[in-house]
């Protein structure tokens, strides 16, 4: 049974672990293909995407968090995000994933907190989703370190 203070969200497979996100960040599941590259950028920012008009870079989470190594490939997933950061310019980016998300009702009761202090970059907490392990990305950080790089790029 759903309540008035369960909110609808998603986990994420990533090389490593799962990311959990709110519903209302994802625009849009895709299929992988080989990015634009671009040039002078870190190793987990592997290009840009064309999606309906826009250019979005596309980011492996866990090379730039440092969980894991992360390619794309077959069965590979791209998932584009709502950009909450107000950055008229890149609105939209996107995330390699290892398959589609999963739709999950999180309960208050539900989801832990791991109090843990040494956080991996654009890792805003590590929680525990009924059986689930998971980590909440800083969407604002993760934001911020595409910014930098698509400025050192250009």
């Amino acid at each position: 049974m759903t309540t008035t203070s369960d909110i609808r969200g998603v986990l994420i497979q990533v090389a490593g672990g799962r990311l959990l996100l709110p519903n209302a960040t994802i625009a849009e599941v895709l299929s992988f293909a080989d990015p634009e590259a671009i040039d002078n950028t870190p190793d987990w920012l592997l290009g840009r995407i064309r999606w309906r008009g826009w250019q979005l870079p596309l980011i492996a989470f866990a090379r730039m968090s440092g969980i894991a190594e992360e390619q794309g490939g077959l069965g590979s997933k791209v998932i584009v995000l709502k950009a909450f950061g107000g950055n008229s310019k890149m609105p939209y980016f996107a995330v390699l994933t290892q398959g589609f998300p999963r739709l999950v009702t999180i309960a208050r009761d539900s989801l832990l907190v791991d109090e843990v202090t040494d956080l991996p970059p654009g890792v805003s907490a590590r929680v525990r989703l009924n059986e689930d392990d998971a980590f909440v990305p800083d969407l604002s950080a993760v934001e911020a370190l595409i910014g930098e790089a698509m400025a050192q790029a250009a």
